[in-house]
């Protein structure tokens, strides 16, 4: 059985995340604002169906997918590109291949106690979040 990712998760750190936006060519702006948020991500999960909410007092992002169904994902929170995304397990890892303009995108969650873990890689940026169980 694999984890159990459901619940409200709060942002306790946020390491490369200038990087990662800077790599998909997001604006000196945007950057400055977003590297200073802090997020909350609200996910619901149903054997693989998954609806996810990241919300900022910037801006919020919901994506919902399948595991193992390809999925049209139009990354308007981030960086408002359309990218092809493949959601597969690897042991109780959620592992994120997206296929677009920008090389080596995609993303990994898993958890560790009460710690939700998102690593994101774009090109050879990486950015490591972490997120504690509220609910």
């Amino acid at each position: 059985m694999p984890a159990d990712y459901n619940g409200r998760w709060e942002m306790v750190s946020n390491d490369g995340f200038e990087d990662v936006m800077k790599a998909l060519d997001i604006d000196f702006a945007t950057r400055k604002i977003a590297v200073h948020l802090t997020q909350t991500k609200v996910m619901v999960q149903n054997g693989d169906k998954f609806e996810t909410i990241t919300l900022s007092t910037f801006r919020n992002y919901e994506v919902n997918f399948t595991v193992g169904v390809e999925f049209e994902e139009h990354t308007k929170g981030l960086d408002n590109r359309t990218v092809k995304s493949l959601v597969s397990w690897d042991g109780d890892k959620l592992v994120c291949v997206q296929k677009g303009e920008k090389e080596n995108r995609g993303w990994k969650h898993w958890i560790e106690g009460d710690m939700l873990h998102l690593e994101i890689n774009v090109l050879d940026k990486v950015c490591h979040q972490v997120f504690k169980k509220k609910q």
